[in-house]
């Protein structure tokens, strides 16, 4: 199958979007098909999201982009993220007929809302309520709308959308993320509580940077709040971006995974860590919720301090973390999941196809 992909989030960015269609486009390659992923570097007029400057935004592409399309004729498209080049391809394929499937990655009125909210406080409800109108949407002319969990697809049912809802789970590279011997921080006061992940208001990392702990602290990791988040906290040992062996590392080497967001749709960096043999600490919220599912894998409570602390004291092993997660996440499952949709579109596409036509011959 030829498969295009188009996305908001793309190389150089690093974030669980982009990781996503990286890990699932070389996954369906090995698997024989062919994958176009469109994004921000594909486009010459593009400029720094205010604020986030790692983000690249393009905001006039769609001449370029209905041109890269066409060029390359795929049996279905993909729009994975509802920014100005996702909103572009979905406004193609509705004036030209072509059926797509759809993501949902981001709580995207949770992350506007908490920005918005962050200085004008007054308009925090009134964005949430506007963004979820432009996610109903924006999402409504797909064929299928792809979800990590099932809590997700719930919230997304209860805010009215109509939009066929199917599972996009997420998997790990095997041979990075396992447990093994911890080799960093030998010098550091146990136990060490990791972060992993974009320095930004929306993933709540103050609730990790500022929770009692008895320990110590490592944030692994950039974005737009670095500077501020190191000056804040100086005490605390800010590691920089890591990727590779060397993140792997570094989960191995610690006691308990902390994940503050409230906003995120799952989380991939949920199962590296507990490939790796770490327990998960989190508020008890969508993406948490639905892996870390027993007290072996983690703790949910809304005091992180005390959710890190049930998880350390956990009866579960590294081993059977990592087990666990071999049992239910890879990218070839994934990778199902996302043909078995495409595949519906690609049969919808060329029944309407030969609709048309036998209404030409009967005309």
């Amino acid at each position: 199958m030829k498969i295009l992909i188009i996305s908001d989030a793309w190389k150089p960015q690093v974030n669980g979007v982009v990781r996503t269609y990286e890990y699932l486009k070389e996954t369906l390659e090995r698997a024989g098909h062919d994958v176009k992923v469109i994004g921000p570097r594909d486009f010459s007029e593009r400029f720094a999201m205010p604020g986030y400057k790692e983000i690249d935004l393009v905001p006039l592409c769609k001449k370029h982009l209905t041109q890269i399309i066409r060029g390359y004729n795929a049996d279905t498209i993909h729009i994975a993220t509802e920014g100005p080049i996702g909103w572009a391809a979905r406004r193609y394929c509705i004036k030209n007929k072509v059926k797509f499937t759809s993501s949902y990655h981001t709580q995207f009125p949770e992350y506007a809302a908490k920005r918005v909210g962050n200085h004008f406080p007054f308009l925090q409800t009134l964005t949430h309520q506007i963004c979820v109108g432009l996610i109903k949407t924006f999402h409504a002319p797909s064929t299928s709308l792809l979800v990590t969990t099932k809590s997700m697809a719930d919230e997304l049912k209860k805010w009215g959308v109509k939009t066929p809802i199917q599972n996009f789970t997420r998997g790990i590279d095997i041979n990075l993320f396992h447990p093994g011997e911890a080799t960093l921080f030998e010098d550091l006061p146990r136990p060490i509580a990791l972060y992993v992940g974009r320095l930004a208001i929306e993933k709540s990392v103050e609730d990790f940077l500022s929770m009692d702990w008895h320990g110590s602290k490592v944030v692994v990791g950039h974005g737009p709040d670095s500077d501020m988040l190191r000056k804040k906290y100086p005490d605390i040992i800010f590691a920089g971006k890591k990727t590779g062996k060397e993140l792997a590392e570094y989960y191995r080497s610690s006691d308990v995974f902390m994940f503050p967001s409230r906003t995120d749709t799952f989380g991939i960096v949920l199962i590296e860590a507990l490939a790796c043999g770490l327990p998960i600490a989190a508020h008890d919220v969508i993406g948490p919720r639905d892996v870390v599912t027993d007290a072996s894998l983690g703790a949910l409570h809304d005091d992180l301090s005390r959710a890190a602390q049930a998880a350390i004291a956990g009866n579960g092993t590294p081993q059977d973390r990592y087990q666990h997660v071999i049992k239910n996440y890879s990218w070839d499952k994934a990778m199902d999941q996302f043909i078995k949709a495409s595949q519906e579109t690609l049969d919808k596409t060329l029944k309407t196809v030969k609709s048309e036509k036998t209404l030409e011959k009967a005309g």
